[in-house]
Parts: structure tokens; C-alpha cells; sequence
């Protein structure tokens, strides 16, 4: 149970990560809230997040996997948040904040409970 916990826990913070690292980003925040709007003041709150949540992913992959393999899974991940945030930002633009959102969520709920039951 814990395992499967962890693993979608991996896979949320890396997404959550990526969308909000996106989101710091002139050209991205633009395709996603229309034209001439940026990011702002909240860039760097956005690049803090989405770092915090790529090394809330290595360490939870770690902790799944161990030390060599978690590696492994961790840029697994990775590759697939990566690519998950490309498509998302190709083929439902309005519908990223939400899911980046969802995905933030689902990372620290996930990471609480882990958290409170070990």
C-alpha cells in the first residue's frame, strides 16, 4: 500500500512541478491565460514551488525505490511528467492550471499521509 502511495506521489510532484515551472514562463503563461499576460510577481513563487516539488519527487522515489534504483524511477518520471506537461499545455491549455493544481494537491496529501502513517 505504501509503495503504491509513493509511486503516485512521485508521479504528482513531478507533474505539479513541471506545470508550475511552466507556468514561470512568459511564453507558456501567455498560452495558457491569452495573450500579454505574465507571470509577474508570482515567478519566482512559481519556480520555488516547482522546484520544491521535483525534490519532493526525488526523495519520495528514493524512499520507494532505494538508493540505486530510485534513481532510475526518478527520472522515469521525470520523462513521463515532462511529457505529460507538453501535452497538456498542447491540447488543453485552460485546463492546466487546474490539473497542475490537482496534481499539487494530490502531492502533498499524498506526502502527509505518508508522513502521519510512518
Amino acid at each position: 500500500m505504501m509503495d503504491s502511495l509513493l509511486l503516485t506521489l512521485v508521479f504528482a510532484a513531478s507533474l505539479a512541478g513541471f506545470c508550475a515551472l511552466s507556468l514561470a514562463m512568459d511564453r507558456h503563461s501567455e498560452d495558457v491565460y491569452g495573450r500579454g499576460s505574465t507571470p509577474g510577481a508570482w515567478r519566482r513563487w512559481l519556480q520555488l514551488g516547482g522546484s520544491t516539488l521535483l525534490c519532493l519527487s526525488l526523495g519520495a522515489s528514493l524512499e520507494a525505490a532505494g538508493s540505486s534504483v530510485g534513481w532510475v524511477l526518478w527520472l522515469g518520471a521525470l520523462t513521463t511528467a515532462a511529457l505529460s506537461t507538453v501535452a497538456l499545455l498542447g491540447y488543453a491549455p485552460r485546463r492546466f492550471p487546474w490539473i497542475g493544481s490537482a496534481a499539487a494537491a494530490v502531492a502533498v496529501g499524498g506526502g502527509l499521509v505518508y508522513l502521519l502513517a510512518a
